[in-house]
């Protein structure tokens, strides 16, 4: 039977069963997450009232601080730079359309270490400052780095990039029409800017501006060196510090509270309104050049977070690798390298496929289920990655009892640690981590495709699965592309879920580079931070590439 002539039955039972399957991943991803917060209803003692009365306060207002000022930073900077670089041309304009995503390959405590190096009082700059000067240390005044200013500065500079990828693809996708229609009545440049584009744009820089935010609420490594006292150092100390595991999944538990109403702050105020493509017209979009003045403000706006967030960071980490007497210049490098880059590909092609799955399931059967089931499959990217990896690592631990207890009953072998003492288990633990960045950025192109198309699809006899296929993954080629590199380069920077799940004799870049920092060997540890950043700049070319060929009708 073919397509064309299936019965209705058969159609009805293929779209009863992707939602299904939908669900159902959503569901097993969650498990991790759920074993954690089942923690939330145990007793706990007298943690919370300590806590209460000595941190809690700052982990309150600093990680308040942290998020309003990151939000605020990455929106205003991501958003300016994708509409300049996509809508005019200034000098410099096509080497910054790629070079602006190349922070994203910086991870963030990596830049806090090389700002750290740089800023500090017997740092570099003072310490030129001081010999130029003749002043002591007391003599003046300098903005310490190691405070949530300084937190914020490194987090924009690294994370900005979610805000201007998506920016920049959402902008490429808008019709010229929309643009001309709004010049037509009047708009100039900056209200066809506020009033047309900006609006067409909004739930692609949500989905940026949310992601950077998830990250800044997950990350560990740039608070705690900088001595930042946040919901997540507060995990930490509080699980594996004070050995209190109960009161740390209930501290997680306020921060994905936090997180979830920052998110329905943001569904609220975009109320039932929906965005899609209304014409099928095509051209080139206008990219007037920009002289005098304004095209130096331009590049000043567009190549300050580069050089702020990848050049300088870059040069400062080649000046340390000097003074590196180590052997990690080799073999070994190597080695790191070659696991990084496995477990990231993995992870990233598991991840796309995983959201796909789940963004299609909610576009078929629009249910409370549904949309449940892809919210807390999704929670994972506001949890430090050490709170998932422990979930994992209950979960996979039950896995391995009662597998093992099943061979020796039937065949009288054993299985060992079959989950947990595997890739498996670290490439789970990062899928959990990272879903939602695949997901956000999924959701968010598929909600633009005009939901006409199925209709059009499914008269023509195209069931589900042969219209993503078709249809929507075409359409959806350049954010797929967005998704995998995220995802990707978040994989091969993660520390602490890496840290914990990893198989014995399986170290990447990131692990190495932190073990080495923490003894204080920046030096050494500035060799794989390099790499990882080397790593991540051949997928960045492409996806630029991508992006800029991603408009519909080219």
């Amino acid at each position: 039977m073919t397509a064309a002539t299936a019965s209705p039955g058969a159609a009805r039972a293929r779209l009863s069963a992707l939602p299904a399957i939908g669900v159902a991943v959503a569901a097993i991803l969650s498990v991790p997450v759920l074993v954690v917060f089942a923690n939330v209803f145990r007793p706990s003692g007298g943690v919370w009232a300590h806590l209460a009365s000595t941190v809690l306060w700052d982990y309150i207002a600093n990680t308040v601080l942290l998020t309003l000022g990151v939000a605020l930073g990455t929106a205003m900077g991501g958003v300016a730079a994708a509409w300049l670089v996509t809508m005019t041309r200034f000098p410099l304009s096509r080497v910054l359309e790629w070079a602006m995503v190349l922070p994203l390959a910086m991870p963030a405590y990596v830049v806090a270490y090389a700002y750290t190096d740089f800023l500090q009082v017997s740092g570099t700059l003072q310490t030129a400052l001081r010999a130029y000067t003749g002043w002591s240390a007391r003599d003046y005044w300098f903005p310490a780095i190691r405070s949530v200013p300084g937190a914020i500065m490194v987090m924009t500079f690294t994370l900005y990039p979610y805000v201007y990828l998506l920016a920049r693809a959402a902008f490429l996708e808008q019709s010229v029409c929309a643009l001309e229609v709004g010049r037509t009545l009047g708009c100039g440049p900056w209200r066809n800017f506020f009033r047309v584009a900006l609006p067409l744009a909004r739930p692609a820089i949500a989905a940026g501006v949310a992601l950077a935010l998830m990250e800044t609420l997950a990350d560990f490594g740039t608070v705690e060196f900088f001595g930042v006292q946040t919901f997540t150092t507060g995990i930490y100390r509080t699980w594996f510090g004070m050995g209190e595991p109960v009161a740390a999944a209930q501290l997680a538990a306020v921060l994905m509270l936090f997180v979830l109403a920052v998110m329905g702050l943001e569904r609220a105020t975009r109320g039932q309104s929906r965005v899609h493509h209304s014409s099928a017209r095509y051209r080139p979009l206008p990219t007037p050049r920009l002289q005098g003045w304004r095209a130096g403000l331009a590049l000043v706006v567009c190549s300050a977070p580069v050089v702020l967030g990848f050049i300088l960071p870059v040069l400062l980490l080649l000046r340390l690798v000097r003074y590196d007497d180590s052997d990690m210049l080799g073999p070994r490098l190597l080695y790191f390298a070659g696991n990084s880059l496995i477990l990231a590909a993995t992870v990233a092609a598991l991840a796309v496929s995983v959201a796909l799955s789940i963004a299609y399931a909610q576009r078929l059967h629009p249910s409370r289920a549904t949309r449940l089931s892809a919210r807390v499959a999704s929670l994972g990217y506001a949890i430090p990655g050490s709170v998932i990896a422990v979930g994992v690592l209950m979960t996979a631990g039950w896995l391995d009892q009662g597998v093992d207890r099943a061979f020796k009953a039937a065949f009288g072998i054993s299985t060992g640690l079959l989950f947990s003492g595997t890739i498996a288990a670290v490439s789970f633990g990062l899928l959990v981590r990272f879903l939602a960045v695949a997901l956000n950025t999924v959701e968010a192109s598929l909600a633009k495709i005009r939901p006409s198309m199925d209709q059009a699809a499914r008269m023509l006899g195209r069931g589900p699965a042969d219209t993503l296929r078709r249809v929507h993954a075409p359409l959806m080629a350049g954010s797929i592309g967005t998704a995998a590199l995220l995802v990707f380069v978040d994989a091969m920077k993660e520390l602490p879920a890496t840290v914990i799940l990893r198989p014995f004799n399986f170290d990447t870049l990131a692990v190495q580079a932190a073990n080495l920092a923490k003894d204080e060997r920046l030096a050494s540890a500035a060799v794989p931070s390099l790499a990882i950043v080397l790593a991540g700049i051949l997928p960045v070319l492409l996806l630029s590439r991508a992006i800029a060929r991603s408009r519909p009708g080219q």
